[in-house]
Formats: C-alpha cells, structure tokens, sequence
C-alpha cells in the first residue's frame, strides 16, 4: 500500500512539471503499463490529473481546488475570529462557522455559548454537519448552483430525523428556494428535536457562498422566534465577514431580516 501511494505521490509531481504519456509514466515508475495505468485512472477519478486530448496526462483541478480549500480554511478562521466572537457575546448563543469542503460541510470554528454548560452541544469543529438538517448546510446548498447542489446531494440519503426533517428531495428544494429569496435559513428542530439555529451566508471576493455562520440554542434557552430576533446582528456579523474575504456588498442584493 505504501508503495503504491508513494508511485501516486511520484505521478502527481511528475505531471505537475510537464505532461506524461502512459509509457513514460511507466518508464519513470519502472512498472508496467497496466500498473502505470491504473494509478493514473486512480488519481484521474480524484481529478489530481487529467487526460488530454492528446492522451497525456496533466496536473488536475482537484489538488488545485484542495490548496485552495486549505489556504481558504485558514483565511476564513483569521478573518472571522473576532466577528464571531463579538456576535456570541452580543447575543449570548453559541455561535458556529461552517465551510463547505469537498462533498461535506464542515464546522471550522464554534464559540460556546455559557448557557451550554449543563447540555453541551454535539457540534465540534473539524466535524461535517447534515448537509440538509441544518441551517448552516440549507443556507449554503440555497445558493450553489443547481449543478454544484445536485452533485452534493447525490451523495445523501434522506433520513427523517424528526418531525421537521426536510426528508425527501422536494420538500428540501423547496425550501432551498425560500432560503435563497430571504438571504438566510433556520433550523427548526430538523435534526435534532430541542436545537433551534438560525444561519446566513458568507461570500467570498467573487461573491460565492462558501460558508456560513450561524446562532445555536437549545429549545428551553431561546425559542426558534428569540434567535430570528438576533437575525440583524447575524446578517451583519456575516456581511462583515465576507467584506473582510473581499465581497463587495454592491455585488449582491441585501438580504431581509423580515
């Protein structure tokens, strides 16, 4: 196994420096082709190389788009830190950052909330979320392309956690559709029956949706209409977020807090 991921490894540079055909990548392994081949069919599925017309192989969009994911987790955690921090301690809920990375959506960052101290909440950074049974997951997937959201959603299989569970793929699209008209989404029990949530985008300079934050509480702390009244101080917290990744607001209608 080590073997085979350290030929991996060799292949991605070697690609990255100039193309490669198949005998060479083979010349270069010291392997057959039929071994050379199907580590190149390998990294091709991961699109870490891509085959030309030519039938040469070439560095993929997929490292590219894993560096860029790690430079933006970074970027997004620095410039949000202190935004997020300020919001929790203006509302006193648990405040949570979530970025989508790869097929999953990610919490990168949480401030806790005091009030939590006798029921923790399941949430912990570095851990996916339900993609469609929360808000920071829905408010991301309301403002992907149809391509981008149909692609992540072909990985999911629908379980009805409770009795607010968008549980099928109608009912969640058409809730997609009035998160992206009112510019931000809830989370009404939908995965966990006593969790109340209210999320809104973050964009980055080329006005993309590529995270979100969001205030958690439990039921018998703040009721789902006590948090939407917070919905101001959330959407300001994101806007200034994403102005700090580059977003200009001018670019984009505001959302209503209505």
């Amino acid at each position: 196994m080590a073997q085979s991921i350290q030929r991996a490894i060799n292949l991605i540079r070697l690609v990255a420096e100039h193309p490669l055909t198949l005998s060479e990548a083979a010349d270069v392994l010291g392997v057959h082709k039929s071994t050379a081949l199907r580590i190149l069919q390998t990294l091709e599925a991961a699109r870490f190389v891509r085959k030309t017309g030519a039938g040469t192989y070439v560095f993929g969009s997929g490292l590219i788009e894993l560096s860029e994911l790690a430079l933006g987790s970074m970027d997004l955690r620095q410039f949000a830190s202190a935004h997020l921090r300020v919001l929790q301690r203006q509302t006193g809920h648990t405040v949570h950052l979530a970025q989508l990375a790869g097929d999953e959506i990610v919490y990168v960052d949480k401030v806790d909330s005091p009030a939590f101290d006798a029921v923790k909440l399941p949430s912990r950074i570095g851990r996916a979320v339900s993609i469609y049974a929360s808000a920071v997951g829905k408010v991301i997937l309301a403002h992907l392309s149809q391509e981008e959201r149909d692609r992540l959603l072909s990985h999911v299989t629908f379980e009805r956690y409770t009795s607010t569970t968008f549980a099928d793929r109608e009912s969640l699209d058409a809730e997609l559709t009035r998160v992206a008209e009112r510019g931000w989404a809830i989370d009404d029990g939908e995965h966990d029956a006593y969790v109340m949530c209210v999320a809104a985008p973050i964009r980055d300079s080329r006005g993309q949706v590529i995270a979100a934050v969001s205030l958690t509480a439990i039921e018998v702390i703040a009721s789902l209409d006590q948090l939407k009244e917070k919905l101001p101080l959330l959407l300001e917290t994101s806007a200034l977020i994403s102005q700090e990744l580059g977003f200009t607001p001018e670019s984009s209608p505001a959302p209503s807090a209505s």
